[in-house]
């Protein structure tokens, strides 16, 4: 596949300390506000970061001014140097799933990648801006300070909401990417799940440790301001709060959605991943099922315990990684012929405008033999034919809304190819 190229911001000559950092987000929202004082720039930082943070799972209180480094004065522009703003956004305390949360929100609007551009939240639609907006920052920090707001761990330390970061130092603009570990998606640890900002917009994608290039390179981080577990998280319906469990209604025949993909996610983590030929993916699927119901009864449960549907104590089990990994593999009958005859995803990289490759070809001849061919002519190049081609096979699927958006995923691949 092709190696996707990174491009981040790098701020003018300042100070990488995270007052600083603040400084130069607030800089660069009052020049947005076309002339208005830095003073009204100041405000709507604030007003982004509140309003990011009870949207999107932090707290209120969390959000609050913090002083000015003393010192910082403003910095030469290109336009004039900018006078320093009031205040600045605090960076909230936020748990994992809220992170994971955050980091969703971009991935399921498939937020355009831009160096320069801002989402409506306020943050900037980059790899660092996406980290910034998912660890609930207040300010878009760059690749160079990320590491201000975090401490460095190993990588068999790594859990959900922790960061990868690699910052070419020598050439910032060159190489330099960072993401947000989603969790393991073998039990080699030698994959994961990555969410990520990269053109041409945020999605998540299953990646070899550490990264596609320059592997050696990347490094973990923790989150400095993660919020701790609470103690009544371990019984009864704290469990459900504390995980962040999507409820029962998420998970079962015809559900499809985020909460599905995390489950699958999560199980590949435990030991599930040769019950996945394709995926985890969004829509759920006997796999899931298979897979929930093997981690069951790894734990010693039987009947409704083990009935391969998610509940409050599973989900507790999964997302804090207590209790046992599932043992061996499925069973011999869950790798039949048509199952092991399903090709390789290729990524959703693979179906976008300009995109040509083999891969195309390959579902456009799917399509016609799955009866979606009439007046349509499959080839390697990626169109608007294709698109309307796969979104007609998705929607016979019974979908709907993002899961009949035209794009192939992962399940929609392996529905074509079943």
């Amino acid at each position: 596949m092709s190696i996707p190229l990174f491009d981040d911001v790098e701020p003018p000559p300042a100070c990488g300390c995270e007052g600083c950092a603040r400084q130069r987000l607030a800089d660069s929202m009052a020049r947005d506000t076309c002339g208005a004082t830095t003073s009204t720039g100041a405000t709507r930082v604030l007003v982004v970061a509140a309003a990011a943070g009870t949207a999107l799972g932090g707290t209120a209180a969390a959000v609050a001014a913090a002083p000015q480094p003393a010192g910082v004065t403003g910095y030469a522009t290109g336009r004039g140097a900018m006078a320093a703003p009031a205040a600045a956004a605090t960076p909230l305390r936020l748990t994992r799933s809220q992170i994971l949360q955050r980091a969703r929100t971009w991935v399921t609007a498939a937020v355009p990648y831009s160096m320069t551009a801002h989402w409506k939240d306020g943050y900037r639609q980059d790899c660092s801006g996406f980290v910034s907006m998912a660890w609930g920052l207040g300010v878009s920090a760059w690749t160079g300070d990320l590491a201000d707001y975090a401490v460095r761990i190993t990588r068999s330390q790594l859990q959900p909401g922790d960061m990868l970061l690699f910052h070419n130092t020598a050439d910032p603009r060159k190489g330099s990417h960072a993401l947000i570990f989603a969790g393991w998606a073998n039990t080699a640890h030698t994959r994961y799940t990555a969410y990520e900002q990269t053109a041409p917009g945020a999605r998540a994608r299953t990646t070899p440790y550490a990264y596609w290039e320059d592997s050696a390179k990347y490094v973990p981080y923790r989150y400095r301001y993660l919020a701790g577990t609470p103690a009544a998280a371990s019984t009864g319906a704290g469990t459900a709060t504390a995980t962040g469990y999507p409820g029962r209604a998420s998970f079962g025949t015809g559900r499809s959605g985020p909460a599905v993909t995390r489950l699958g996610t999560l199980l590949v983590g435990r030991g599930a991943g040769a019950y996945y030929r394709v995926g985890p993916g969004p829509v759920w699927g006997s796999a899931d099922r298979a897979a929930t119901a093997a981690f069951q009864r790894a734990q010693g449960w039987t009947g409704a315990a083990a009935d391969g549907l998610p509940g409050p104590t599973t989900w507790a089990y999964l997302v804090q990684h207590k209790g046992h990994d599932i043992p061996g593999g499925p069973p011999r009958a869950a790798t039949g012929p048509a199952t092991a005859a399903v090709p390789r995803y290729p990524g959703a990289g693979a179906f976008r405008p300009g995109s040509s490759n083999d891969s195309v070809l390959a579902l456009g001849r799917r399509l016609v033999a799955k009866g979606f061919g009439a007046g349509y002519r499959p080839s390697r190049n990626w169109h608007e034919a294709d698109r309307r081609k796969v979104e007609a096979f998705q929607r016979a699927q019974g979908w709907s809304g993002r899961s009949a958006d035209g794009y192939p995923g992962p399940e929609t691949w392996r529905r074509l190819f079943s």
